[in-house]
């Protein structure tokens, strides 16, 4: 017993392949073009900004209050060797208001610098922060 079955000659029409509507199919190609493009653009920009930005940086170790008038901060600054830097340096008495602050200036020709400074106040402190580090000619 043989079946018959009619032979077909081509593929189903719009069900493999191309589905026949070009102009969405070119729409989403630009489309895609375009968001390659701007995100190739964010990753050149961050990875500039991250190699060329900030050439200062610091950290608090820790502090002391040494006494009504004064805080000895401690901070470790990473710079190029080149570069002076500026830290900012803050300090807040108990009710939370701030009582001093002072910009210390990083000259030597050393990519690491481990340093104590005296930051000067109107009055008692109880805590001490390190507002921000720039480089001296303000990048």
């Amino acid at each position: 017993m043989t079946s018959a079955t009619p032979a077909r000659d081509g593929l189903p029409q719009g069900r493999y392949g191309r589905s026949g509507d070009e102009r969405a199919d070119r729409r989403l190609k630009a489309v895609g073009a375009v968001l390659g493009v701007v995100f190739l653009a964010v990753i050149g920009w961050f990875g500039v900004s991250y190699v060329g930005g900030t050439q200062v940086s610091g950290e608090l170790i820790k502090f002391d209050v040494v006494s009504d008038r004064e805080v000895a901060v401690h901070l470790e600054i990473r710079k190029d060797a080149d570069v002076t830097g500026v830290c900012t340096v803050s300090s807040l008495s108990r009710d939370g208001a701030e009582v001093g602050r002072a910009d210390f200036t990083f000259d030597q020709r050393r990519s690491r610098i481990d340093e104590v400074v005296t930051l000067r106040t109107t009055e008692r402190a109880t805590s001490a922060r390190l507002v921000g580090c720039t480089a001296a000619d303000g990048t």
